[in-house]
């Protein structure tokens, strides 16, 4: 993948980041994308940068998504 496409990608789950948050009114926590300090705004940084940023997030925003419960709904014929 192109560097190019990776800061693509990264801007595009930043943007799906903000939009869970704002529907769930939940906070995605990942402090390793923290550490890592890269944002998709940070063009000048390396495609392996990119690229670590992008596993960060995409890791964190799963981890969020499945600890979120769902209501179970029963099984029953009517």
């Amino acid at each position: 993948m192109k560097k190019q496409e990776l800061i693509h990608l990264h801007g595009l789950l930043a943007q799906v980041q903000n939009h869970y948050e704002e529907k769930t009114g939940n906070t995605v926590e990942h402090d390793e994308y923290a550490r890592i300090n890269v944002r998709p705004t940070s063009i000048h940084k390396s495609k392996d940068d990119h690229k670590e940023a992008v596993f960060a997030l995409a890791d964190g925003i799963n981890s969020e998504m499945t600890e979120e419960k769902t209501e179970q709904v029963p099984a029953a014929a009517d």
